[in-house]
């Protein structure tokens, strides 16, 4: 089932938002920006900045022994990283300083050049970052393929794993990675014990210390593990081995400044380039790393996670301000790369001029800053600040660090720089051949030589793959099958155009694709072959490499359809585009009779249609007051999508288009989606609007759309009869052999649902279920009469003993939904009303309306704010009180009793098509906590069985 989203030229759905100059507020939108130029601290950002700090220092000082720089160098880095990079940056919480992917190329030209040579060198790689930041080159030089990044930055953290390993043992590294490795037996042999085991300390508190369980540990990690395991190996090294050798920080009068380059021209040139290259390529990795890791932190912040109290229950009564200032933190923007880059060369520049290492982001720091809470450029300014403080207050503590600890420190940052989530990644992917290559070639020749080895087999894999296809041809029990391995060019239609020539023509016959491309010489002959084939009486089905079915995009039918489940929606004909305005203006429509059950259960409704004067009088009632922002009904059903040739649709099957060889998007059975309009803000007699009711974000505009104006639709019977022709058409042979598994079995329902009728609400939809999954019993206003108070009507409580004691359901849930049609009713309905079905039905909510009145009982709300008008009190009240009422039932009692069923409330917002759920208390006399948690889209889901992905069932639930 899916929704007609409108396309971006359709401004409809703004509609129902209310104007910027009309002073409404909306609940959940962010504050907006303060404006002024002044440089703010939060607290978040001071914090966080300390943070950052005591993980800087230690960092630098490693990295600068690592390159065989002077060590001051790595604290001026670090400072004018902080400071320079974070005033300029455009990625705000990102944190530069030395690098350890520039650690290699680093130390090669400090042996080829000298140090003083290396600043000018960075001086020029400064200049080309700012040439290219503002020749807008950030984004084209993310387009290098990840695995030859990946494997750069792996080569260099090998690389730099085995220098640190010799200063771990005691000894120096040598000048590249294939002579420490040849000089480490050697190494051994004269290893000392005072070096290593500070080395193994350092390593061991550095990999444990993250994971110290229990509330000691959320206290301890709070230090940075880099400086918990520099300072602790200081303190062993200062009582047990006075000797070892430590830090040297030389006299600040002896540092070098860079000088003008000596060497040749192209020598030069091309360790500027590489410079630049490794520079640029880290800071904007690490810069969209940041973005993720900002992007997780807002939606955790979002999403309000319920505040545990010391219950143990979760989302307490005072968790609203903090749900408030949660979701009032301000919103860190999106990096902005060529300022990021250019920001970059600016500090590389600076830090050459002054005699420092070359500067790039650093995943490691900027993570740390993120999980620290900083809001904001200020913490990454003020952790260089005090770098640069420590440089002239802290050089006698620092002189106490052991050379052994900063060359662990170093040596695990080079490990990680191994990810093995990487390297899962591009294997996933096919691209290992090129990971490893990129890897050789950095360790054995060098960082650029390496890169570029990369770039030539990542050219060679793809020639070989787009030249390369297999295609096979085989029976199985009388079924064809033919795969094609590999993308599918004209080079590849001769011998596919034989292949399929094999295939006998009033034969069933599977096509395999497995590729990602299908040029238009491919596509034609795909196409021609299969309408021939289905004239002789043959039958094809097209798949993918998992089995399943390859059909028609989207798109191509309906530019409007967005399918969200297997099924197309089909209002796209009759949707209309322009729906005219007439004025101010409330909605008229009714909310539908009493409902019946539907889904894989028992039907039960509530009652006979009432005559056609009283039931207009209640769809007034009910439409008089609505819900705030709630969305209009849905329209009634419209003819399915069909395509441009029946007579093609009746021989050929769904084909890809060219360009694609795995297009989503499986046609189906028909939908009933929902159409937001607009209402106007209604006032409930004798309910005074509270501030929560004028500031909502969720009133509409006052207009009301000319409904008479829009396109007249089909007849209902037309509609119906093409809905079902489209099912049998579609949907049924994906879904008829679990359907005839069903029969055979048995119903065997997981869940009893009891919902409103309300058209708007899809229960196989939101729940992500299918055949078999709900017993669903559907009446108006999600009302469960008491034992003994269902005079006439006791469908409700004949299919909850149904499902209780026949089915044996482990779980009974009931769902309320916004802008209900029947709690307006109530609210608006008046002493000695008509004695009609719908109104004798609706009495069975005035135990709702009562426990709203009531001053003993907390008002039923959603996690971090107040329910926005009486309405949707009602529907939130109105779940607690039904969940009550259901307990009251014996066979619901007995097995609650028994602890083999339990009960949840449920309430879903139609307009934000956000779900909430009511979890019950620590046991059966506790009841609810009536706060309603927002379901994440990141929850995790229980374990379940592994599903066949081919499976008829599978196919229509996922849409393949």
């Amino acid at each position: 089932m899916s929704a007609c989203v409108p396309t971006r030229h359709d401004h409809s759905s703004r509609s129902s938002r209310p104007p910027r100059s009309s002073g409404v507020k909306r609940p959940h939108s962010p504050p907006p920006p303060r404006r002024g130029g002044r440089f703010r601290i939060a607290g978040a950002d001071l914090s966080a900045s300390i943070t950052v700090f005591l993980l800087a220092v230690p960092m630098s000082l490693g990295l600068a022994v690592a390159m065989d720089a002077p060590l001051e160098a790595g604290l001026i880095s670090a400072a004018v990283g902080g400071i320079v990079a974070g005033l300029l940056g455009g990625t705000p919480l990102q944190v530069s300083g030395p690098s350890a992917g520039l650690t290699v190329v680093t130390a090669e030209l400090i042996q080829i050049y000298g140090w003083r040579t290396t600043c000018a060198i960075t001086i020029g790689a400064g200049l080309l970052q700012i040439v290219l930041g503002s020749l807008r080159a950030a984004r084209s030089a993310l387009a290098v393929s990840p695995a030859i990044v990946h494997g750069t930055l792996a080569g260099i953290g090998v690389a730099i794993a085995l220098a640190q390993l010799h200063i771990v043992l005691g000894g120096s590294p040598q000048s590249s990675a294939v002579s420490n490795a040849l000089h480490l037996p050697a190494q051994l042999e004269r290893v000392g014990p005072a070096a290593p085991l500070i080395g193994g300390l350092t390593v061991a508190i550095l990999v444990l210390w993250p994971r110290i369980p229990g509330r000691t540990g959320r206290i301890m990690r709070r230090i940075p593990a880099a400086l918990a395991a520099v300072a602790m190996a200081t303190a062993v090294a200062a009582l047990a081995a006075p000797s070892i050798a430590r830090v040297d920080l030389p006299s600040w009068r002896s540092h070098a400044l860079p000088e003008m380059p000596q060497g040749p021209v192209l020598g030069l040139a091309t360790a500027v380039f590489t410079m630049m290259l490794v520079a640029s390529l880290e800071s904007l990795l690490a810069a969209v790393a940041v973005d993720k890791l900002t992007a997780d932190r807002n939606r955790e912040r979002s999403s309000g996670p319920a505040v545990e109290s010391d219950g143990g229950q979760a989302g307490g009564r005072n968790d609203a301000p903090e749900a408030g200032l949660a979701a009032a933190a301000p919103r860190v923007k999106r990096s902005d790369l060529d300022r990021e880059l250019r920001a970059q060369g600016i500090a590389n520049t600076v830090s050459g001029l002054l005699g420092g290492l070359a500067v790039s982001g650093g995943a490691v720091r900027s993570s740390a800053n993120v999980r620290a809470g900083a809001t904001g450029r200020a913490s990454t300014v003020l952790h260089g600040v005090w770098v640069l403080l420590a440089t002239g207050l802290l050089v006698t503590a620092l002189e106490w660090i052991p050379l052994a600890a900063l060359g662990a420190l170093v040596m695990v940052v080079g490990i990680q720089m191994v990810n093995f989530a990487h390297i899962r990644n591009v294997h996933k992917h096919r691209e290992f051949l090129v990971y490893g290559a990129t890897i050789t070639g950095v360790l054995l020749f060098g960082v650029l030589k390496g890169v570029t080895i990369g770039i030539a087999v990542a050219v060679a894999v793809a020639l070989h793959r787009l030249t390369r296809t297999r295609i096979t041809v085989s029976d199985h029990d009388g079924r064809h099958l033919l795969v094609v391995r590999g993308q599918l060019t004209f080079l590849a239609v001769p011998r596919l155009s034989r292949a399929l020539g094999q295939l006998p023509q009033d034969a069933d016959a599977v096509v395999e694709l497995d590729g990602f491309f299908m040029d238009h010489a491919a596509y034609e002959l795909i196409h021609d072959w299969s309408i021939a084939h289905a004239a002789h009486g043959g039958r094809v089905a097209f798949t993918g490499r998992s089995g399943g079915r390859i059909a028609e995009p989207a798109s191509a039918a309906h530019s409007c359809c967005r399918p969200w489940t297997p099924w197309r929606n089909h209002h796209c004909h009759d949707r209309p585009e322009h729906v005219p305005v007439t004025g101010a203006g409330t909605s008229t429509h009714a909310e539908g009779g009493t409902g019946r059950g539907t889904g894989s259960g028992t039907s039960s409704s509530t009652g006979a249609a009432a005559p056609v004067t009283t039931a207009a009088a209640v769809a007034d009632a009910m439409s008089a007051h609505p819900a705030a922002g709630a969305p209009e009904p849905a329209p009634a059903l419209a003819p399915p999508e069909r395509r441009a040739q029946d007579s093609d649709e009746a021989q050929s099957s769904p084909l890809l288009t060219p360009g694609t060889a795995g297009a989503p998007g499986a046609p189906g059975a028909p939908g009933t989606p929902g159409h937001t309009g607009a209402h106007e803000p209604g006032h409930v007699p004798g309910h005074t609007p509270s501030t929560a009711q004028v500031h909502s974000g969720d009133h509409a505009g006052d207009f009301a759309p000319d409904h008479a104006a829009a396109r007249p639709r089909p007849a209902g019977s037309q509609r119906l009869v093409s809905g079902l022709s489209s099912f049998q058409r579609n949907t049924a042979p994906l879904v008829r052999e679990e359907l005839a598994r069903l029969a055979r079995e048995g119903q065997r329902p997981s869940q009893l649902f009891i919902t409103c009728a309300d058209s708007r609400l899809v229960t196989s939809m939101i729940t992500a279920s299918g055949p078999g999954d709900l017993f669903t019993v559907r009446n108006i206003g999600n009302l469960v009469p008491p034992p003994g108070s269902e005079a006439g009507d006791h469908s409700v409580g004949a299919a909850i003993e149904y499902a209780v004691d026949v089915l044996g359901v482990e779980s009974i849930t009931i769902c309320g939904h916004s802008g209900c049609g029947a709690m307006n009713a109530l609210l608006g309905a008046k002493p000695g009303g008509p004695e009609t079905s719908l109104w004798r039905w609706l009495r069975h909510g005035h135990p709702s309306l009562e426990r709203m009145a009531s001053r003993d009982r907390a008002w039923a709300r959603i996690s971090g704010r107040l329910p926005a008008d009486a309405v949707e009190q009602l529907c939130l009240t109105n779940v607690v009180q039904q969940l009550d009422h259901l307990r009251a039932h014996p066979s619901v009692s007995r097995r609650i009793t028994e602890g083999t069923l339990q009960l949840h409330g449920m309430y879903f917002h139609v307009a934000e098509a956000q779900s909430y759920l009511l979890t019950e208390g620590a046991d059966a006399d506790s009841g609810l906590d009536e706060v309603f948690d927002p379901i994440s889209p990141s929850l995790p889901s229980a374990p379940a069985e592994p599903v066949d992905p081919s499976h008829p069932a599978e196919l229509a639930r996922t849409g393949v």
